[in-house]
């Protein structure tokens, strides 16, 4: 059931998915040149209990990673990070600078208008769920973030 009110919220072109208690609001990716190999996703996670983003995946990307910004003698730093806490009630927002989804080894350019499919991998009480979320694509200059970034 679950699934079929997912894919009814998607195909209305919903911004907010639900599943394994988390909400997703606002996903988008950040455009690309034709050569670029990887962007960002961006969204607002709330979970209802206390729950961990643990994962993430997507067909338009080799490898997808849940990433943090950090300012190290400043200088910004981007690491991957194997658990983002989701506390209960609380939105979390991952955006330029801060957390975000790392799409690499990008397979194909993403342009604006374009919808990305993504996996979010939740951890919640033990177990884990999948969200499948759609993420519009925004243009390449429309915020700021990943254009100075260092692994």
């Amino acid at each position: 059931m679950r699934s079929i009110i997912l894919a009814a919220l998607l195909a209305l072109g919903s911004t907010v998915v639900s599943a394994a208690d988390v909400k997703v609001e606002g996903a988008w990716v950040r455009g690309t040149t034709p050569s670029q190999k990887a962007t960002g996703a961006f969204m607002k996670l709330t979970a209802a209990s206390r729950a961990s983003l643990v994962g993430a995946a997507s067909p338009v990307a080799g490898k997808v990673e849940v990433h943090e910004m950090k300012l190290l003698a400043d200088n910004m730093k981007m690491s991957p990070v194997q658990k983002l806490a989701l506390p209960a009630g609380k939105t979390v927002e991952l955006k330029p600078g801060g957390y975000h989804v790392m799409l690499m080894d990008l397979r194909q350019q993403v342009k604006a208008g374009d919808i990305v499919p993504l996996t979010l991998e939740i951890e919640q009480d033990g177990k884990r769920e999948k969200i499948e979320v759609e993420a519009a694509v925004r243009p390449l200059g429309d915020a700021s973030g990943h254009e100075h970034m260092q692994h």
